[in-house]
């Protein structure tokens, strides 16, 4: 990609948020952590908190190339990957499936270490907080079943390779990009969210490993997301 470019941060009328849901403080059992076992579901469609003039538009599944490669710098990795892991499963499981958080947690290579600032327990906060998942009564996860097109002002943030390759009504249409310096980029972006997440220079690293990044890729990306993680702490 072009430029360096961080996680993309986006304002709260830019968010997807349900009415009674607000942004980054999802309902609990105890107000700061979410339960160790969660019972899934599809967001049921005649649900009055759902409708919104944003999702009345066609969706791309959360399992799509769409949703892989132009929400996940909206996202994050690991949001985006947390709900493809959801929508897998509840494909297997229509009528919804208990989730162990803890095991999720692992599978995804983010750590369950506990409480409201855990990597997981805030993985979670921002899919609520973007409105792709809600928790009711402390223990019930609910899933929206796709996401949107990305907004005019979200596909302005996106870096420029990605906004030229942006195809809305291709909805599982990979952007036309596959340079190397687009890839490194991809990689620095995937990283600082890692850190940002809490995670360890070497986990990080590890993580992009199994993300099939060179390893020389990957040790660069940590080493520039360190750096941008320092430049934001002063």
């Amino acid at each position: 990609m072009s430029a360096p470019a961080t996680e993309t941060i986006i304002e709260p009328s830019e968010n997807l948020v349900t009415p009674d849901l607000p942004a980054g403080r999802p309902r609990t059992g105890t107000g700061d952590e979410f339960a160790d076992q969660l019972w899934v579901e599809w967001w049921p469609e005649d649900d009055s908190a759902a409708p919104r003039e944003r999702f009345s538009r066609s969706l791309h599944d959360l399992t799509s190339t769409y949703v892989e490669h132009y929400w996940l710098p909206v996202l994050g990795p690991s949001s985006v990957m947390l709900v493809r892991r959801l929508a897998v499963n509840l494909s297997a499981s229509p009528d919804g499936f208990a989730l162990e958080v803890g095991d999720l947690a692992v599978a995804l290579g983010i750590g369950h270490r506990g409480g409201r600032n855990g990597p997981m327990a805030r993985t979670l906060q921002r899919c609520c907080s973007f409105g792709v998942t809600r928790v009711d009564h402390g223990h019930q996860l609910l899933v929206r079943r796709g996401l949107p097109s990305l907004s005019a002002r979200q596909l302005a943030r996106l870096p420029h390779t990605l906004q030229a390759a942006h195809r809305p009504n291709d909805h599982d249409a990979p952007p036309r990009v596959a340079h190397q310096n687009e890839r490194q980029q991809r990689c620095r972006t995937l990283a600082l969210s890692l850190l940002e997440l809490g995670e360890e220079s070497l986990a990080a690293e590890q993580q992009l490993h199994r993300w099939r990044f060179h390893p020389a890729m990957a040790f660069d990306a940590v080493q520039w997301a360190s750096g941008q993680l320092q430049e934001q702490r002063r």
